[in-house]
């Protein structure tokens, strides 16, 4: 089911503008953001529902993004139409607000050659693709860990996954997000160069959910 979902995305939503280079990239940078973190360093600012007590959310999906073998497109000219409100709405529960959906569609999405709701549902097939570890949703009091320790988790959770296959960020010493590469149909790969730039603070900050 999840091959014929992509062939049907592939064969029905490619097109770009003439001349400009939206849908030309290598691969898939899939960011999943733990919203704890965020909430921490911008989302409580904003007053941003996703912060909300008892939302749940854990690891959101920050963005699917193309990507070169170095380096990345953003913000690509397309003949795509923008996506509806509904579109965005819907990708809520997986992003933790619609305003995320209209942001990643405007920067990132206009760079896959994908008409908005393909790209949409791609970002969801990725999504799914990934198990994010259960035990990290269970934290009941902040830990300091090493950041190793958040991708041993995705890697046992995840067997198809190598090691350099995926990379764990940190801001402001506090494990931010778990970035996996993707091929253009949702395979695990190699990350380049300069995406697995693994976190090496032994002792970030890791919130548990709200």
């Amino acid at each position: 089911m999840k091959r014929w979902i992509l062939a049907l995305i592939c064969a029905a939503g490619m097109a770009q503008a003439d001349g400009e280079h939206a849908g030309e990239f290598d691969y898939y940078v899939m960011a999943l953001s733990w919203t704890p973190t965020w909430c921490m360093l911008e989302g409580d600012d904003r007053g941003s529902p996703q912060c909300d007590a008892g939302q749940g959310f854990g690891f959101t999906l920050h963005g699917l993004w193309p990507q070169f073998e170095d380096g990345w497109p953003a913000y690509c000219p397309t003949v795509m139409r923008a996506p509806s409100r509904g579109m965005t709405g819907d990708m809520a529960d997986i992003m933790g607000t619609s305003g995320l959906a209209w942001h990643q569609w405007r920067k990132h999405g206009v760079c896959s050659g994908l008409e908005a709701r393909y790209y949409y549902a791609l970002s969801r097939l990725a999504y799914e693709g990934i198990e994010r570890p259960d035990l990290l949703r269970r934290l009941e009091t902040e830990v300091r860990l090493p950041a190793s320790v958040i991708e041993e988790a995705f890697l046992e959770a995840n067997p198809q996954l190598d090691p350099d296959m995926l990379t764990v960020t940190c801001r402001a010493n506090r494990i931010q997000e778990v970035r996996v590469c993707l091929t253009r149909d949702l395979q695990p790969r190699v990350c380049g160069a300069d995406v697995i730039r693994d976190c090496s603070s032994p002792d970030a900050l890791f919130s548990p959910m709200r």
